[in-house]
């Protein structure tokens, strides 16, 4: 029986640290005989379930990733099974279960129908990231994952409720392994400076040692804290910025600010303030880092004072020099967020961003 991957440009880091662990796999761009494996987010969802539901292969569907961990249920109604949460091991000891005819109800940390039950098998544990590749150096490859969960309980985003709220770090030997393998270096972090730490705390001692390692290594480019990983404001100190002066080829970094009201960002439980993104701001114009700053219209109860206030930041980073990305709210299943209606933007804030973008002064996309 054939095993299956569906590649999309967007589930490629997903594909990069499971297919090593699946051998005799193929890579397909259609579903194809045999046990097809998607992993996908919630944006992607209504194409793949229509391509699911439309094919006429001979396939056990198992899906993963960001919509279906979350969205168990829902997914189901499409897939024959749903690994939930991380899949380095959970998808091979399935895919083992399927091919030698086991019982798959054996399997941890996955579900599926029975009778038209869903059934949750028992859940697993935070896996050890030492103990997965990055990727295959022969085959599809991604930005080197350090560090996996988030301490923060920000209420539209799916990384604690998915991967928990405890950080978990790749060993610097790990990393090194991998990094050999790339001229360019970048990462996957929910923040970057937090390599080493609780995440709440920086840790700019294991950060540097972590630098200084990759550093020594000859022809390497590090780019550090930019996409697709991004620094916290209130992480973005004086000490963290100098290694980046100091290690790094990078002269800008990403950093997610969400909101210029502190109404907004209390009630989605950020943990900062929008003086903590001002000031994380004028320190990187300090060391000449151009932020790269991301915000979300759209939360709930957000009102046309709370999206000015986020407009006037918006326009002073660009004022600046700074660079902005506008998004507007997707409600993801597992968050607190789920089943809001996300709120309009209004005509006057989206003409400005309208606008803004036409000069080149931001982009991103914050229609509904």
């Amino acid at each position: 029986m054939d095993i299956c991957f569906r590649w999309m440009q967007k589930n490629t880091y997903s594909l990069a640290s499971l297919m090593p662990l699946v051998p005799g796999n193929m890579v397909v761009k259609q579903p194809h005989d045999g046990i097809m494996i998607y992993s996908f987010a919630t944006k992607q969802k209504e194409d793949i379930f229509t391509e699911v539901d439309d094919s006429s292969t001979d396939s056990i569907y198992i899906a993963g990733g960001p919509h279906p961990s979350g969205s168990v249920e829902d997914t189901l109604e499409h897939f024959d099974y749903v690994v939930v949460g991380e899949g380095e091991e959970a998808l091979p000891e399935l895919v083992n279960a399927l091919l030698s005819g086991n019982n798959p109800s054996d399997v941890k940390g996955i579900a599926y129908r029975k009778n038209g039950n869903v059934v949750y098998t028992e859940k697993r544990g935070p896996v050890d990231l030492d103990a997965y590749p990055c990727f295959d150096p022969e085959g599809i490859r991604a930005p080197l994952e350090i560090s996996r969960g988030c301490p923060w309980k920000c209420k539209y985003c799916q990384t604690p409720r998915l991967f928990g709220n405890r950080m978990r770090h790749r060993s610097i030997d790990s990393i090194l392994k991998f990094a050999k393998h790339y001229s360019d270096l970048r990462f996957t972090s929910s923040n970057a400076f937090a390599y080493g730490g609780d995440g709440v705390h920086p840790r700019f001692d294991k950060v540097e040692k972590l630098l200084s390692q990759l550093h020594s290594m000859e022809d390497k480019n590090i780019y550090f804290g930019t996409f697709p990983s991004e620094i916290r404001p209130e992480f973005t100190t004086h000490e963290g910025l100098d290694l980046i002066d100091r290690y790094c080829t990078n002269r800008t970094i990403s950093m997610g600010a969400q909101s210029g009201s502190d109404r907004i960002l209390k009630e989605m439980l950020r943990g900062h303030t929008s003086d903590d993104v001002t000031i994380a701001i004028e320190r990187c114009f300090e060391h000449e880092i151009t932020p790269i700053v991301d915000f979300i219209f759209g939360f709930p109860d957000e009102c046309e004072e709370d999206q000015q206030r986020t407009l006037e930041q918006i326009k002073w980073i660009c004022r600046k020099g700074g660079k902005v990305r506008a998004h507007y709210l997707t409600p993801l299943p597992s968050t607190p967020y789920e089943n809001i209606v996300p709120s309009p933007i209004s005509d006057p804030v989206h003409k400005v961003l309208g606008r803004m973008a036409r000069d080149g002064k931001l982009n991103g996309n914050w229609d509904k």
